[in-house]
């Protein structure tokens, strides 16, 4: 295998904690960070290192929900680049605006660290797997330095572009159509409901049929089930599709879809499923048809 690296893993949510084991099935040494301990306990159980983080850290992964967390992670009050040694590499996982990636990127520049806009899709199984699909840009050395914790999470890593920005630029097509996909099964579902058409019919046909989507196989398992334990939370769409729209407007590009699946996500939080896993955006749709939904009970 290649060089054992010293990793921090920052977020231990779904896709962070499979990210963290997938790391250390490949034996890097790895620190867990979470604001819940017992996601970092669960990984010290699993061999993940305790104690502060060393001053030599080769790699920091960061996963957290948003910009603004992932700010503070590197450049905060208790900020982990102006503690890092020159030529370390940070991985930015986040769903962040490309504008937002350049100016991290110059930051930790200026502290000798290398950058790479990395953002990943494939969910939290595929993390755990180490099969991630990994959508980068940044320096080459930026790549070579992050070789190692990439070669361990991710079974496909685009090479999209010498700086930041490109990378985020296309994980913002990517969740234009995930939520968007997401949105439009839950629909689907629920006007089939109307038609008479089981939730459990409705998978089973359509999975096989033109108008499936990995979405729709993926998630429509969980209304089925009557289970909306997250495994990706509503509450991230209304950040991930407002970054959409936030970047379509900077260019002057209309996204009437991508607003209106937006729309229903907003629904979703006003009713206070914004915890709740993304497939219970059907809830709305269910809601304001009229149409009960299966019981995890059932």
């Amino acid at each position: 295998m290649t060089r054992a690296l010293k990793t921090a893993v920052v977020g231990l949510g779904s896709m962070g904690y499979g990210i963290a084991l997938s790391c250390l099935r490949a034996g890097h040494q790895v620190w867990g960070l979470d604001i819940n301990p017992e996601a970092v306990e669960r990984l010290k159980a699993e061999g993940g290192e305790t104690g502060n983080l060393p001053r030599d850290l080769d790699a920091v992964v960061v996963v957290v929900l948003n910009a603004t967390q992932a700010e503070a992670v590197l450049f905060g009050d208790e900020g982990i680049v102006p503690t890092l040694s020159s030529g370390a590499i940070v991985l930015s996982c986040v769903t962040v605006a490309p504008e937002f990636a350049c100016r991290m990127e110059a930051r930790c520049a200026d502290h000798g660290v290398h950058y790479l806009d990395a953002p990943i899709s494939g969910g939290a199984l595929k993390a755990s797997q180490g099969k991630l699909t990994i959508m980068a840009s940044g320096t080459a050395v930026a790549f070579d330095a992050a070789a190692p914790v990439l070669d361990a999470c991710a079974e496909t890593v685009f090479t999209l572009g010498e700086t930041a920005g490109p990378g985020s630029a296309m994980k913002a097509v990517n969740q234009l159509l995930a939520g968007v996909h997401i949105a439009t099964m839950a629909e689907a579902l629920t006007f089939g409901m109307t038609q008479g058409i089981a939730p459990d019919q409705f998978l089973n046909v359509i999975s096989k049929c033109a108008g499936s989507s990995w979405m729709l196989e993926n998630r429509a398992p969980h209304v089925v089930a009557g289970d909306y334990s997250p495994k990706s939370q509503i509450n991230i769409w209304p950040k991930d599709l407002g970054i959409v729209l936030e970047v379509a407007s900077s260019v002057g590009f209309d996204a009437p879809i991508a607003r209106a699946a937006l729309s229903q996500y907003m629904a979703a939080v006003e009713m206070g499923l914004g915890a709740e896993d993304d497939a219970a955006v059907t809830k709305v749709y269910a809601e304001n048809a009229g149409v009960t939904l299966p019981n995890k009970q059932d």
